[in-house]
């Protein structure tokens, strides 16, 4: 499970103009459609080729839990591309992203400041800029640590030191033990 992979996924499904199929026949059926047939989908979902097949054909409804979970994950993946690919591209350039938050949360300062980590639950809106690099780095496949690192350095940048105006001295901020994550555009 990644965090913040899902949690950029999530964000970005809010935008969706319909809901995706939540039966499995029209799940199957969409990414046979989708794949150009069901050789593919079978490879995809690690079921035989006969399987899909009764899936399409209304044979079966019930999925067992992984395979329904796949299913919905794959569905997800690919539902309203154009959609999807607008709501990244208006948040990389006019609205930014809002990160919900309740992770321990301190940093690196000079000799003499209080930078002991504590429990912080923040809501910050980040500018355009950082939500571009994450949903760069989540194309790019970057690991959950790398999406942690853009997001702690965007809440340096935003809620540490306010644009600039304050703790300039700041040298590093540690995002650790995410109890609650949550992306909205």
């Amino acid at each position: 499970m990644s965090m913040f992979g899902d949690g950029l996924d999530q964000a970005v499904q809010k935008a969706f103009t319909r809901p995706a199929p939540k039966s499995a026949p029209t799940q199957m059926r969409y990414l046979v459609k989708q794949l150009g047939g069901t050789k593919a989908v079978a490879q995809m979902l690690r079921v035989s080729q006969r399987t899909v097949e009764r899936y399409v054909k209304d044979q079966i409804k019930k999925p067992r839990p992984h395979l329904a979970a796949r299913l919905e994950r794959e569905v997800n993946k690919r539902w309203q591309p154009q959609i999807r690919a607008k709501a990244k591209a208006k948040a990389a350039a006019t609205d930014g992203i809002v990160i919900d938050t309740r992770a321990r949360l301190g940093y690196t300062a000079p000799i003499g400041s209080t930078d002991q980590d504590r429990i912080r639950h923040l809501t910050v809106a980040l500018p355009p800029a950082y939500a571009a690099r994450l949903f760069e780095a989540q194309e790019a496949g970057a690991s959950e640590r790398e999406l942690q690192e853009i997001a702690a350095e965007a809440l340096k940048e935003v809620y540490f030191q306010d644009g600039g105006r304050r703790a300039g001295s700041l040298e590093e901020v540690r995002f650790t033990d995410i109890e609650h994550l949550e992306f909205d555009l």
